[in-house]
């Protein structure tokens, strides 16, 4: 099975720099009352799926919901996480597909949109 990851910039450390990345994960608030994001956090940690090009650097600094729709509090901590350093903003699996009997977030490219205007890298993707 193939998962094509969409991202705005390179997702494994800076070689010059030596920085890792530092992710910030965003669920959906409505899928979180049924979903622990358990496989999100093993996606990652085994780097698979859309975690799958990280090197063993990479850091999880940050994971919170999107607020409800449509993804009210996504700008606010998307700016304090990158006081940690985050740099990059991967939205859950659960926001971007059809599947599993939830439905692609229908606010997905506004919520996009908000973390890119920030200048943080979006992933659209987890564990699926």
């Amino acid at each position: 099975m193939s998962h094509e990851i969409q991202s705005t910039q390179s997702l494994v450390s800076d070689p010059e720099s030596e920085k890792p990345v530092k992710i910030a994960l965003v669920r959906c608030h409505i899928v979180a009352e049924v979903c622990s994001g358990g496989g999100c956090f093993k996606a990652f940690n085994n780097k698979t799926v859309a975690f799958s090009d990280y090197d063993d650097s990479a850091e999880m600094v940050a994971a919170f919901t999107c607020g409800g729709c449509s993804g009210r509090r996504v700008k606010r901590l998307c700016k304090s996480v990158q006081k940690f350093g985050a740099t990059t903003v991967h939205l859950s699996s659960c926001m971007c597909k059809d599947m599993d009997g939830y439905a692609k977030c229908p606010h997905i490219d506004s919520i996009k949109k908000m973390v890119e205007d920030l200048g943080l890298s979006v992933v659209e993707g987890t564990h699926h």
